[in-house]
């Protein structure tokens, strides 16, 4: 089990000054967005520099869904800054962009696709060691604050892969329920969203022993290992958070209740899928994002088309369901009940179709675009779609149930419409 430190309540951001203090920082490295910059958490961070006279330079050109471009943007501004420590100010996009420039600014003889995962890059061990990054995510989704893992768009493919090691995760993950406070609506649906496919996807993931082969060495051991009985208990309780407070954060920005618990959720989910993984919801969202034609969401301001993650992930979540419970069928009646289905009369043959419908129900009372076809795709993207899946196999290979080329096609096209 690997996870990064944790710091939790309400204005514990003030405190990041006196961390750097601690560690000795000499020159930070302050990344963020163009939006965020402007907005009172990136404000909180600067404050509190500020009055511990920590040097630091600010880079704001992190893009919301980054490309390889773009860590390579921000690789070249922290090989030059020479930092000793980084602070990353945002959601998943920032955080990741920011493990990125730490990694390849401590390994500057390293090719960009050392470390991209296999079969798109080589995959390669992270043997130097990086320098302390602190992560104070504005975003309740992707806990990327606790994990090992930086997803971008690989824009030659056309498909979103990563790098994924346990030496990039946040020396300090610091959890600030005061940033939640300035996410709009649809960022707080959509980055609840992947909070509910990680904690969903890592519970019913192929269990730890049953993953082939052990590696050689366990240096080679992936991040994401399986379900496992500790990931499990994360998975379940963060679950449980989602079916009480997603729909009251989404509704009520002054909820600070639920928008606490749900910033809470998306680290103890990240905690749960930083070491079991993910499965078919996140392969098949790989190319959903990275296919994107023309689709604008709502709520983002951004100068690109984008499908934001948490959507890619959870439109194919009923079909994905549907396919994979019959290895767990007990995993995924229990899911389905967590998210309000009445099951006392179920039977366990249809824990698939009782889970999809909750879902599918649980997304249509919070307004969600109605399948792939609402947000640019038809049948005739579902070959380029599949094709995009394939290589994701770091979490393909992690679904319970094998898949075929034709089942990935099937389940595109059982997402095409979801009610």
């Amino acid at each position: 089990m690997a996870i990064s430190n944790i710091r939790y309540g309400e204005g514990v951001t003030k405190e990041i000054g006196m961390d750097l203090q601690n560690l000795g920082a000499r020159r930070v490295c302050l990344m963020t967005d163009k939006n965020l910059s402007k907005l009172p958490p990136v404000n909180a961070v600067l404050n509190s520099l500020a009055k511990y006279g920590i040097n630091f330079q600010i880079y704001d050109n992190v893009r919301v869904e980054p490309t390889d471009q773009s860590f390579l943007d921000a690789i070249q501004f922290a090989k030059k800054g020479e930092f000793d420590a980084y602070v990353a100010v945002g959601g998943g996009s920032v955080i990741d962009t920011c493990k990125a420039a730490n990694l390849y600014a401590a390994s500057p003889s390293a090719e960009f696709l050392d470390y991209v995962n296999a079969p798109i890059g080589k995959g390669k061990p992270v043997t130097v060691p990086l320098k302390p990054l602190i992560a104070v995510p504005t975003t309740s989704g992707t806990g990327s604050e606790t994990t090992g893992v930086a997803i971008f768009d690989f824009k030659e493919l056309k498909v979103k892969t990563g790098i994924a090691s346990r030496a990039i995760k946040p020396t300090l993950g610091i959890i600030d329920p005061l940033h939640t406070l300035s996410m709009p609506e649809r960022i707080v649906a959509n980055s609840g969203f992947d909070v509910l496919c990680h904690a969903l996807e890592s519970y019913t993931a192929l269990p730890y022993h049953q993953r082939r082969p052990c590696p050689s060495n366990p240096i080679e051991r992936p991040a994401y290992q399986g379900s496992n009985p500790i990931s499990d208990v994360w998975a379940l309780h963060a679950l449980r958070i989602v079916a009480k407070y997603l729909k009251r954060a989404i509704r009520n920005p002054e909820d600070r209740e639920a928008r606490a618990n749900m910033h809470l959720a998306s680290a103890f989910a990240g905690i749960g899928f930083g070491n079991a993984g993910v499965h078919l919801c996140h392969g098949m969202s790989y190319p959903i994002s990275g296919l994107v034609k023309t689709y604008k969401p709502k709520d983002y301001n951004v100068d690109h088309s984008l499908v934001p993650h948490g959507l890619s992930v959870v439109l194919t979540s009923p079909a994905v369901f549907a396919f994979t419970a019959q290895m767990h069928p007990e995993r995924h009646l229990e899911a389905a009940e967590i998210l309000g289905a009445d099951i006392r009369t179920a039977r366990i043959k249809d824990a698939g179709l009782i889970l999809a419908d909750t879902l599918r129900k649980f997304l249509f009372d919070l307004n969600v675009d109605d399948g792939l076809a609402a947000i640019g795709y038809s049948k005739a993207d579902i070959p380029a779609l599949v094709k995009g899946t394939l290589p994701q196999e770091r979490v393909t290979k992690l679904s319970p149930r094998p898949q075929t080329e034709e089942d990935l096609s099937a389940l595109f096209e059982a997402s095409m419409k979801l009610y």
